[in-house]
Parts: C-alpha cells; structure tokens; sequence
C-alpha cells in the first residue's frame, strides 16, 4: 500500500489530549501496534455506537474536528462516519499512518447496501505492518484485525476472517478484471463468525466521501438508523450493554443475557447517564420519516 496522509483528519493540540482524556489513555511514545490494540478496546468501552442524534434534529457534520467535539466535549458517541472519522483523526495526530476505507453492508439474504454505507480505517504501525480499525460496526471485533492475514483472526467479539470477495449482486467483482491486471487488490470481505459483515474497498477515500452516505441513513426511511433507537458499548468486563429505545439489554462476556423494559422517562435517563455517561434533557422518540 503506498502511504497516504490524510490531511483532512487533522486536530489540534486539545482536542489530542482531551480525547485521550476521554479514553482514559496516556499520550504514547511512539505509534506501534500495542497503542493501536490498547485504544481500539478502550473506544469500544467509552465511547458508544449510537444514533441519537438521527432522532434529536441534530446535524451531522463530517469534520474530524466537529466529531471530536462530540464525543470530547458533549460527551456523546455516534455511528460508523462519527466514530470511525474521529478515531482515524485521533490515531493519525499520534502519529499512526491512516486510510479512510468505504464500505458497504451486508443486510437481509446477503444484499449489499449503498455505496459509501460503511467507513472503516487501514491503519499502519511502525511495528507490525497494517490493520483493520473498527470502532463504528456495533458488535464487531475488539481489536484490530491484521489486515493482509487471510485466515482466521480470533477475537474476544469472534472468530473473523478477512477474505477476497466474489461478485455483487450486479455480478460486479470490485477490483477484478483490469483492476487485478494493474495489480490494484480486489475487495474484501469481512467475516464474523461465518457470516459475511461487510464488503471493504480497499482504494482511499477521505470523510467528505461520505456525506451522501450519511445523509441517506440520516433521513431515509429505509434506513434502519430511521426506524430505531440504538446505544450501545463493550463493558469493562468484555460483555456488551445496549439500550434500544426503553429496553436495556446486558450481554455477559459468556453469551448469556438479561433483557428489561425500562417504564418511566426517568430510568431511560438515568441509564443514557450511568450506563453510557450521556446527559440528555429529554428521551429521544424515533421520529416519522416520509419517503424522500
């Protein structure tokens, strides 16, 4: 892979320290593949996947500098463009080679979503070569994954392969063809447990690539961030805790789960504050969408 600096995924001096803050992590010495691993599994614990702001009114504003703020000064977390843009601008200001990768998820009977659906991050040490950095998938794998390894990767969240990908449903093998004669790689597929998670392209892209994608899962009503509420962590324990709209579900780091309605305003509020450390004035309500 030829390095690429990507200029749009710059932050200043306090937004590097107050993120870190954020993480609970020391600013490191030197970008190796240990700080990488030591990150990803803290973003995981403190910063959630969420989607409030699709149902708060709030805009969604593709700048590594805005996201940071979100997540350091709000005090919030968000979906894959939000996380992922904002780690890759965290790990490049430590030093840490970075490409914005897209995407496009697998959905019901193995149908591919939009372009630009998914963003995630090819990530270079100075130690150990390149990974796959994922902070904005939900349940995903806790740490990077190797990313030129094609055999099986096993990770506290599963057992993942990365894998070259066969034709789309257009019969379309991305990165075949004359790409694959010009010795540019094919897309890759993503693999969690046996099931295909998403299909990667592996050419650079910068954030601004993803403001259609965003606006499409912001406002369409075929997007399931429109249809549903969704915040969500790994717990220090390994486990995961989600609440989707007024259930809270708790899932041990042993599989195991306990499920709960929650019935007033209040315990919704109070479980966006200690479970996922988000002050809201109000409970979000999943709003009506029209057909655009």
């Amino acid at each position: 892979m030829d390095s690429v600096q990507v200029d749009s995924l710059r932050l200043d001096a306090r937004l590097v320290d107050a993120y870190l803050r954020r993480l609970g992590a020391e600013q490191p010495a030197w970008p190796t593949v240990d700080v990488l691993r030591e990150l990803h599994l803290r973003h995981l614990r403190a910063v959630p996947f969420e989607n409030l702001s699709v149902h708060l009114g709030e805009e969604i504003e593709l700048e590594p500098g805005r996201l940071v703020e979100k997540i350091v000064d709000g005090h919030r977390g968000g979906f894959c463009y939000e996380l992922n843009g904002a780690f890759g601008a965290l790990l490049t200001a430590l030093g840490f080679d970075v490409t914005v990768l897209a995407a496009r998820v697998y959905g019901d009977r193995g149908v591919l979503g939009i372009p630009f659906d998914h963003l995630a991050l090819r990530v270079r040490t100075v130690d150990a070569g390149d990974w796959l950095a994922d902070v904005g998938f939900g349940a995903h794998s806790h740490y990077p994954l190797r990313f030129e390894d094609r055999g099986e990767q096993d990770d506290p969240g599963g057992l993942f392969r990365i894998v070259e990908a066969g034709p789309d449903q257009a019969g379309v093998k991305g990165g075949g063809g004359r790409a694959a004669r010009r010795s540019e790689a094919a897309d890759l597929d993503v693999v969690r447990n046996g099931s295909r998670e998403y299909r990667l392209e592996v050419r650079p892209r910068t954030l601004r690539d993803f403001v259609s994608g965003a606006w499409w899962h912001r406002t369409a009503p075929g997007s399931h961030f429109t249809k549903s509420l969704v915040c969500s962590r790994v717990t220090e324990d390994g486990g995961r805790v989600t609440l989707s709209g007024r259930r809270l579900k708790v899932t041990s780091v042993g599989g195991t789960s306990e499920e709960k309605e929650l019935g007033t305003d209040e315990e919704v509020l109070a479980v966006y504050r200690e479970r996922f450390g988000i002050e809201l004035g109000e409970v979000p309500k999943v709003r009506e969408r029209r057909p655009v």
